[in-house]
């Protein structure tokens, strides 16, 4: 967790804030990636929590030191405030390089980007001419995070193809083309050319069977040609270390679908979407109350979806909740409206990355909030799994789905889904009427399994 104060920091910014006249904080606000809704000028007094709510406190110190840089605001009025902050951070980074070998942690890797994209906006002016638009690609100053050790000896890449692992490795592409997958695409965003013209960019996460890198697009044109979990060729790019650049010299089609692995596509996305640094469970549960974070566990279970009216508010709200287990504890988290839509496709025994939510303290109990800026990536799906099961309870039983609890071996009772006309096979009883009692008829019932975390996805009656 950060060791500048938040408080302190939520204060000065506010201070900022106020003293930017209208102009200047609009073109603060194009600097940063948050919602368009978030970007209102009409409301100073919540801009600064939104910020630090997006960026996290170390990182939102660096984007507004380069944003006041580019404004430019540099009278002290304005740097007297960010200065301290500045001064602590970099005494913060002299320290950690001091003892770099050791392992970088996740919050190292985020602040490196974040410092990459605010570089970018320190030198964001080029011209119109396509050739001054590559060399702005090749000196804007973005870096990524270095590439991770792949195993890619077994992974068999078509002759024509140069590898994203290969790419990172050496920028050098001969006659090759890059084929990946979109998994996350980013905002519009805006910079300025030399004659005050306003020109549009983007970024992707793109990811192949071998690794994933970030992609910068030049132009507003191609923002709707590329879709997330599309695939595509990139040819005629730009290499600036580890970020890809896309010109209008650069040629994009669209390619056959690729298998890229779970734990790659979450490294995608982490290039598009900003995150508070990942901690613990043990240490979320620890910190004070709205302090916003990120986590990274198994998924034990998945409440339903369920409304509820807001108090002091005449409307209701959907809210779903799941808990989260690490080796330091587990934490309920709460998903809110569009937020629950962030659950679909995940799963009990699935492991994810929850990013961006704030703790919520009720007496002694501790829970997590989800946030406008809150996401969740698979990191690895749940194991496939085959055992022996006791049913001795049934929790609800519908035509398409039952829910039991089953006792798996010797062990713990845990709680199961299965699909009911395999459980109705299983048993040799029908579907119709009045199924519940037929099941409860044959209990206590063994069956041997296969499950998916807490999904059963065959079922066999085992031999008595």
């Amino acid at each position: 967790m950060s060791s500048i104060s938040e408080s302190e920091w939520k204060k000065a910014l506010t201070f900022i804030i106020e003293d930017l006249d209208k102009s200047q904080l609009k073109k603060m606000l194009g600097c940063l990636d948050i919602t368009k809704q978030k970007k209102t000028t009409k409301c100073r007094e919540t801009i600064p929590q939104t910020i630090i709510e997006c960026y996290g406190v170390e990182t939102s110190i660096q984007i507004i030191n380069e944003a006041m840089l580019w404004i430019p605001r540099k009278d002290e009025a304005v740097q007297g405030q960010l200065r301290p902050f500045v001064e602590k951070l970099k005494n913060k980074e002299n320290e950690g390089e001091k003892g770099n070998k050791r392992k970088r942690s996740e919050t190292e890797s985020e602040s490196a980007e974040k410092t990459a994209e605010a570089g970018f906006k320190k030198n964001n002016i080029v011209s119109d001419s396509s050739s001054d638009e590559e060399r702005e690609a090749e000196t804007d100053g973005l870096k990524s995070p270095q590439p991770d050790k792949v195993e890619v000896n077994e992974i068999k890449i078509p002759s024509w193809r140069k590898s994203i692992h290969d790419v990172k490795t050496s920028s050098d592409l001969g006659n090759k083309v890059i084929a990946g997958k979109v998994v996350a695409k980013s905002g519009l965003r805006t910079y300025e050319t030399k004659k005050k013209e306003k020109k549009f960019f983007f970024y992707l996460g793109v990811a192949d069977e071998t690794g994933s890198i970030k992609v910068m697009v030049y132009g507003r044109e191609r923002y709707q040609r590329f879709q997330e979990k599309s695939c595509y060729l990139f040819r005629e790019i730009i290499m600036d270390e580890n970020v890809m650049k896309v010109t209008k010299k650069s040629v994009i089609s669209k390619t056959a679908a690729i298998d890229v692995p779970e734990n790659l596509e979450m490294e995608a996305q982490m290039f598009v979407y900003s995150q508070t640094p990942v901690c613990s469970i043990g240490q979320a549960i620890g910190s004070a109350e709205k302090t916003s974070v990120s986590v990274e566990g198994t998924v034990r279970e998945i409440g339903s979806v369920e409304t509820v009216k807001l108090k002091n508010k005449r409307r209701k709200k959907d809210k779903q909740e799941f808990q989260l287990e690490d080796g330091t504890g587990s934490i309920w988290i709460t998903l809110w409206g569009e937020d629950i839509k962030q659950l679909r496709g995940k799963s009990p025994g699935d492991s994810v990355r929850v990013v961006n939510v704030k703790t919520s303290h009720y007496y002694d109990s501790v829970s997590l909030n989800s946030t406008d800026f809150t996401r969740i990536f698979k990191v690895q799906s749940a194991t496939i799994e085959n055992v022996t099961i006791e049913i001795i309870g049934i929790k609800d039983a519908k035509k398409t789905e039952t829910e039991v609890d089953a006792q798996i071996g010797s062990g713990e009772v845990q709680s199961f889904v299965v699909t009911s006309s395999l459980l109705a096979k299983a048993f040799g009883v029908r579907l119709e009427g009045d199924f519940e009692d037929r099941l409860l008829e044959k209990m206590p019932f063994s069956a041997d399994v296969e499950i998916k975390g807490n999904k059963i996805m065959k079922i066999e009656a085992k031999e008595k």
